[in-house]
This record gives structure tokens, C-alpha cells and sequence, in this order.
């Protein structure tokens, strides 16, 4: 008579966090604790909100500390941390060091390693939305944090030229060197007409807070927008922004923010649990809290 097999061992649990402002609404927490719950481990996300603790990100020392002690496995990271909390972390993944930007962090052993999923995060959920649409030359609207991963990312698809605008001119003009740096001269360069660079463009990403509910509108004149661009979009919440309404209204191929969300967490839940994530099954968690 054979003993029976021993039940597998219960994995430990997760205690994961996001830190960023104005973060309630978001749907990361959701995405890790079903993701998690689908695996048999469980899962405990926190929401840390510098708006709701009354914060900024001059904070995240004392709260990467906290988060140690109270035995976090991982933070997520997002609006206006990206770039602050790169100092003072202990390593970094070659993605998030060459960006100079981390939306996810591992707490293990005693060391904080950055990792930036928002790049790969983008370029799948635009394959996947975008397939087959011209990539001679884009324009991108916003280089910060997560705009300089979408820039990197945007690069990876094989576009030709983009050209960068945002509010702060150093910031793109830096953004655009690092980008030309890697991936070759002129390949990255910073905008300074709009309409001459939309007048050229096969395509348009936005990567900015305009858009969101607490920054409702167009981030750019809509007679720019023209049938030909393809529109791709980071914000999610709502899903359907005014660029994207008024792109498919023109008759654009669009891509909503919810690809890049969703992807984003993907890789992060990999780094965070060490378990390979379903992602048609986190894609159909997201869909469901975004009402189909």
C-alpha cells in the first residue's frame, strides 16, 4: 500500500503596496489580490496615498522604512515617485537604471531592487491593440516618469522618429538625449511645434495626467488630430478619455491606458511573488472592474 501524497505547502502571503497621490480609484490592488487568490496565495495590497496622508514624496524615506519593518514584499510605484525613489533604493533592474525611473520595488533580505514594468508594460499592450500600423514617426506628449518608459518603449516597436514635447524643457530635451543615446542619433528629438510635428506624424501617444478625472480634457487642439494617426493612450481611468473619444470619432485606430495597466502589473506580480501570472486572466480581471 503507497502512502498518499503529501498536500503541496501553502505559500506564504503577499503584503504589497502602492505609493503615489491621488491613487484611490486605481485598479492595481484588485488586478495582484485576484491574480494572487487565483494561484492559492493570498494577498494583502495596500493603497499609501500621499494625498489622503496629507504627503509628498519627500515622505518615501520614512515610508520604505515603515514598509520594511511591517514586512512588505514589494511596493508599486507610481505619479510623482518614479524618478524620487531611484536614490534610494539599494539596485536596480538595467531597465529601470537606463530610464532612471522604477514603478515597482522588491523588498527581500534587506534589499530594495527597482525594477520598471510601465515600459514593457506599454509596448505589449500597444502590440496588441495596434498591430500593423505605421511606425515611420510618432509624436509623445509627456516625458516624466512613465513618459520616459513609454519613450523607451516606443523606441522598442520600431519606431522611427518620435518626437518628445512636455511642460518642462530640460526634462524632454534630456529624456530625448538618453533615448538617442541608446537607440541612435536623431532617433529621439524634442519638440517644439505641435502642429508641424502632428502635420508629419503616422501616430500619437499621450503620456500625461490630461485626461484623467482630476485632470479632465484634451492635451492637445483637436483639429490636430487627424483620420489618418493612430491614438495610444496611458490614462485608464476613465477608459474612455476625451483624446480617445474624439480620435474615434474622427475614425483613428486607438489603444486605450487599460494595455498598458494591466501588462504592467503582470510583470510586476512576477517580480513581486516569483510565480508566472496568468495574463489572459488578469486582462479579464480588469475588463470586469472596468465594466466589460
Amino acid at each position: 500500500m503507497t502512502a498518499s501524497a503529501s498536500p503541496p505547502a501553502p505559500r506564504r502571503p503577499l503584503l504589497l503596496g502602492l505609493i503615489g497621490t491621488g491613487i484611490q480609484l486605481s485598479r492595481t490592488p484588485a488586478m495582484h489580490m485576484r491574480e494572487a487568490a487565483a494561484q492559492g496565495v493570498a494577498c494583502v495590497y495596500r493603497l499609501i496615498d500621499l494625498t489622503e496622508l496629507h504627503l509628498g514624496p519627500e515622505a518615501l524615506p520614512d515610508l520604505l522604512v515603515a514598509a520594511e519593518r511591517m514586512g512588505f514584499d514589494g511596493l508599486n510605484i507610481t505619479h510623482p515617485c518614479k524618478q524620487a525613489v531611484v536614490p534610494l533604493l539599494t539596485g536596480l533592474s538595467p531597465e529601470a537604471e537606463a530610464l532612471g525611473a522604477v514603478n515597482t520595488v522588491v523588498l527581500r533580505d534587506g534589499a530594495r531592487i527597482g525594477h520598471n514594468t510601465d515600459c514593457s508594460g506599454f509596448a505589449e499592450g500597444f502590440r496588441r491593440q495596434l498591430p500593423d500600423v505605421p511606425l515611420g514617426r510618432a509624436v509623445q506628449l509627456g516625458a516624466g516618469g512613465a513618459g520616459a518608459a513609454v519613450a523607451e518603449a516606443a523606441m522598442r516597436l520600431g519606431i522611427g522618429r518620435l518626437t518628445l514635447f512636455d511642460r518642462d524643457l530640460a526634462r524632454v530635451e534630456g529624456v530625448a538625449a538618453a533615448l538617442s543615446a541608446r537607440h541612435g542619433p536623431g532617433r529621439v528629438v524634442a519638440g517644439t511645434d505641435l502642429g508641424a510635428a502632428m502635420a508629419a506624424a503616422d501616430g500619437l501617444i499621450h503620456a500625461t495626467p490630461t485626461g484623467t478625472a482630476a485632470h479632465p480634457g484634451l492635451p492637445l487642439e483637436a483639429a490636430l488630430i487627424q483620420p489618418r494617426h493612430w491614438v495610444s493612450e496611458i490614462v485608464y481611468f476613465p477608459m474612455e478619455t476625451e483624446l480617445l473619444r474624439v480620435a474615434r470619432a474622427r475614425g483613428c485606430r486607438t489603444a486605450h491606458g487599460g494595455g498598458m495597466a494591466v501588462f504592467q502589473a503582470v510583470h510586476a506580480f512576477r517580480h513581486f511573488s516569483g510565480l508566472e501570472p496568468d495574463a489572459g486572466r488578469m486582462l479579464a480581471h480588469f475588463a470586469g472592474m472596468a465594466g466589460g
